[in-house]
């Protein structure tokens, strides 16, 4: 049954405030540090519409988005075979908004980047809350962030923060699965990853957290640390989605709060001798988050040996 926006705030409190425009909230990372868990635990969330693409990458990839946007189009083409798929997988099933949304997307997928247009992509969450999760993000320079804000002061900004070193090995071996490269890389090799700009950036988490918080009002902007997922991930679940305007104590479908899309999935663990080298390249980082983030945080250098 459908409730109007007035009976939902009688039925579970005034946690529905998704009427005005543009995306309610934006999470910009960090890559490899729990968005997709994010994307899953929202997207299946009765109080959220989510985008049917988790990453927009609006404002950074534009090649990006077409790519995804077709793609994902191609395959609605046959809706209830796409959505089998979906619900083996354990995604939710896609609906006529879905549609929509793509659509537009992908009309706007050649155009120049425009805020009101990006607005206007979340108007398919009708009176859902609705968000933007894009770890590209995090990488944006001032002019960008400050423009993004400025156009939509009342959303909430975002950031999971890792240990740098962890974060960045499976960064590492991310890039190797997506380039199909057989994995035997050097120490030297994967050390010297550091030195290349989507690593680089990416690695300076207390850099990111530092420029958004600066531009960002302290109370649209909220840091969690991925150390917190892993060892509670109810707890988590429920701080990341009242912050957000949800209500904890609804489902997310049959998704467990430690749900994770990845488990059972080919890793390879961080050699030793690899991991000290990593270490000593990040410490500086590795220190620099552990007093910009304290809690869990605090604990980064003893486990890196730095």
């Amino acid at each position: 049954m459908l409730h109007t926006h007035k009976e939902r705030q009688a039925i579970s409190g005034p946690i529905m405030s998704a009427s005005r425009p543009g995306p309610d909230f934006i999470c910009v990372g960090a890559q490899k540090g729990g968005t997709r868990w994010l994307f899953d635990q929202l997207d299946q969330h009765p109080d959220f519409w989510m985008p049917p693409i988790k990453e927009l990458h609006y404002f950074n990839n534009p090649a990006s988005r077409r790519h995804m946007a077709e793609k994902l189009s191609r395959s609605a083409q046959n809706l209830d075979k796409l959505n089998q798929r979906r619900q083996r997988k354990r995604y939710r099933p896609l609906g006529e908004r879905d549609l929509a949304f793509l659509a537009e997307f992908l009309r706007l997928a050649d155009r120049r980047m425009s805020y009101p247009g990006y607005a206007g992509l979340f108007r398919f969450k009708d009176d859902r809350l609705s968000g933007d999760i894009t770890p590209g993000y995090s990488v944006l320079d001032d002019r960008r962030v400050e423009g993004i804000v400025s156009h939509f002061p009342d959303a909430h900004y975002v950031f999971i923060a890792r240990d740098p070193v962890k974060r960045f090995w499976s960064q590492v071996r991310m890039h190797v699965h997506k380039t199909r490269l057989n994995g035997d890389l050097s120490d030297d090799e994967v050390v010297a990853l550091l030195d290349v700009k989507r690593y680089r950036l990416r690695s300076l988490q207390s850099e990111i957290v530092a420029r958004w918080r600066g531009i960002v009002p302290p109370e649209r902007f909220a840091l969690f640390l991925f150390d917190e997922l892993a060892v509670d991930p109810v707890g988590f679940r429920r701080r990341a989605i009242a912050l957000l305007g949800g209500d904890p104590d609804k489902a997310s479908g049959d998704l467990p709060p430690g749900f994770n899309r990845k488990k059972g999935k080919s890793s390879v663990a961080m050699p030793e001798n690899l991991r000290r080298l990593v270490a000593a390249r990040l410490a500086n980082e590795i220190h620099a988050c552990a007093e910009a983030f304290g809690g869990a945080a605090k604990t980064w250098p003893a486990q890196n040996g730095v």
